[in-house]
Order: structure tokens, then C-alpha cells, then sequence
């Protein structure tokens, strides 16, 4: 492998917080350790077009607080062409970029490496997303702050939903993982949550009315992973159709979730996996996502981190229900 002198970091995909903390950790631990840094702007659309400018420390100073991401991002249909990765392996070697950290979830590390095999880059992933499902990483960043800002705002609806004995039906990001809904619902005191890893042979929603709502409680919160077919609304129009005495409203938090300044824990993890990032790059790593499992760093090849599903701990399910009667 010819010697890495110049290493390339760009987010992609949905922002999360805790992003800038790790171009900050990026940045600065790679030109500590004697890289030069080009920062890529608008992720891999970014890479193809050329968007590079090459970052000192003073282009990261007084960003570790800040949501989203100061590299912008974008989804690249062009990146999944064999012209679109074309384009950007030529911007790579004009730019002289012999490395690459990517700051993304599920799709960006695909991305990374399809290109990583067919270019023969290296190339580090950081997990960078708020629906913490990457397999390998004990959490994602932006998942904790993601995590804080839903409860927050489950607080505050619980106020109106007890003052009106209604039923709330709030709809959390998640993609087609449960991690943002359950423990939202634990921690906010919720009455129930709909996630995709409770697959057991019942209706989730008729298990939750016949438990709880029907027999002592006039309000309740229910927690509901997004879905394109099951989301928030689904379930409200079934239990305004099943049981029209029922004051029913829904609440879609959407992309209210992603922004705001990133938590202690974000940024913490941030800054450990950016500095893991130059650290891997230094012992030859490549094509691996860095996570942090039982406080240590681990080196997660990108097929294991995008193609294994991230358990969840279905304890959690048991005791949701079990405080929420």
C-alpha cells in the first residue's frame, strides 16, 4: 500500500448530531500525527464534483458544539453509478487524497465500501446517525442527543394529552430499527411503543389497548417507529375507527429530532472514534468502521457494520410493560 500523506473526511447522508465533533477529531488528530486534512463538502456528490478545501485546526475551532454538519451533506444518486464512483476517484487523484474517512450511516458505509473494492482505497467509517443501527458500536453518533430532544418533547405533550384524556400517537425517526422509540418510551413513562423488533404473533396495538387504556388510564402516550405503511397515522385511524369514544391525536416529530447542539455523549464519542479514525489509517487498517464497544475502541469490517442486524435487548420490552400499568 503507498504511503497515505493526505486523508479526505466528508459526512454523508442524514446529519446527526455530534457530526462536527468528529470532523473536529478528524482534523485534528490527523494533522497532529503529520497528514495534511482536506475537508469534502456535500458528502459523496461533494467527492464527485470536487468540493475540497484542505482544513488547518483553525477551520474546526469552536465547532464541537454545534449540530449538523459544517461539510453539508447530501444523498448522491450518481456515487451508486460505476461513472458516478469514476468521477470521484479522478477528483480523489487530482486532489491527491490517498485516504478516506467517511461520516455517515448504513448507506454512506455501503457506498464506502462498493468504492473501497473497486478502487482499492482505504477507506474509515465513523457511525454517524441518530437510529443507532450499525451492528458493532454500543451507539451511534447523534443517537444520544436524538435520544434527549424526543423525551423532551414526549414531556411536553404528555401535559396536553393530561389535560384533554387523549391518546397521543407520536411518531419518532428510527428507519427500521426500535432503539429511538423504546427507550424514548422508557424513559419519557410512555404507555407502550410499536417497533419493528417486537415481531411476536400479536397485535401490538390491541395488546397495548386491552393492557392498559381500557381499564384504568383516561390519557396515554404511545411511541411508534416510523414506517411507510405502520407509521403514527395508521395506528390513530384504526383506534378512532375501533373505538370512536376515544380522543386520538398524532404527533410526526420528523427532522425536529436531528438538529440541536450534540450531547456530552456525542460528542465524547465522536471525538474518541475521529481520533480512532487517524489511529486505524496510522496501523494500516482500511475498509473497517470505527466503534466503541465496552468503552474500547473496535475496528468493525463496513459488511459486518451494514449487513448484521443491531440487537435489541428484548428485556426492554417486558419491562415497558410492565411499568406502564
Amino acid at each position: 500500500m503507498a504511503t497515505i500523506k493526505t486523508i479526505g473526511v466528508l459526512t454523508s447522508g442524514g446529519d446527526a448530531p455530534g457530526m462536527n465533533a468528529a470532523i473536529r477529531a478528524v482534523t485534528r488528530a490527523g494533522i497532529a500525527k503529520g497528514f495534511r486534512i482536506k475537508g469534502i463538502y456535500r458528502g459523496y456528490e461533494g467527492l464527485i464534483n470536487g468540493e475540497i478545501k484542505e482544513f488547518t485546526t483553525e477551520d474546526v475551532s469552536g465547532i464541537i458544539n454545534r449540530g449538523g454538519t459544517i461539510l453539508r451533506t447530501a444523498r448522491s444518486t450518481r456515487f451508486t453509478t460505476d461513472e458516478g464512483m469514476q468521477m470521484a476517484y479522478d477528483s480523489m487523484q487530482k486532489k491527491e487524497i490517498d485516504a478516506l474517512v467517511v461520516i455517515g450511516g448504513n448507506g454512506s458505509l455501503t457506498g464506502a465500501m462498493e468504492f473501497a473494492k473497486k478502487f482499492d482505497v482505504p477507506c474509515i467509517g465513523l457511525p454517524g446517525t441518530i437510529d443507532n443501527d450499525l451492528y458493532g458500536t454500543d451507539s451511534t453518533i447523534g443517537y444520544d442527543t436524538t435520544l434527549n430532544t424526543i423525551v423532551e418533547c414526549v414531556d411536553r405533550i404528555r401535559d396536553t394529552a393530561t389535560s384533554h384524556e387523549r391518546i397521543f400517537f407520536i411518531e419518532v425517526m428510527g428507519r427500521d430499527a426500535g432503539f429511538l422509540a423504546q427507550y424514548s418510551a422508557i424513559a419519557s413513562g410512555a404507555e407502550a411503543a410499536i417497533i419493528p423488533e417486537d415481531r411476536r404473533d400479536v397485535d401490538q396495538l390491541e395488546e397495548f389497548l386491552n393492557r392498559g387504556i381500557r381499564k384504568s388510564k383516561k390519557s396515554c402516550i404511545v411511541i411508534v417507529s416510523e414506517s411507510p405503511k405502520c407509521g403514527a397515522m395508521y395506528y390513530a385511524d384504526r383506534v378512532k375507527k375501533e373505538f370512536p369514544d376515544y380522543d386520538v391525536r398524532v404527533t410526526i416529530l420528523g427532522h425536529l429530532q436531528r438538529g440541536g447542539s450534540p450531547s456530552a455523549h456525542d460528542r465524547i464519542l465522536a471525538s474518541q472514534t475521529g481520533y480512532g479514525a487517524i489511529e486505524a489509517i496510522i496501523q494500516g487498517q482500511r475498509n473497517v468502521m470505527i466503534g466503541i464497544r465496552n468503552n474500547e475502541i473496535v475496528y468493525v469490517p463496513f459488511s459486518e457494520a451494514i449487513r448484521s442486524d443491531k440487537p435489541l435487548n428484548k428485556k426492554l420490552i417486558k419491562i415497558l410493560d410492565d411499568l406502564s400499568i
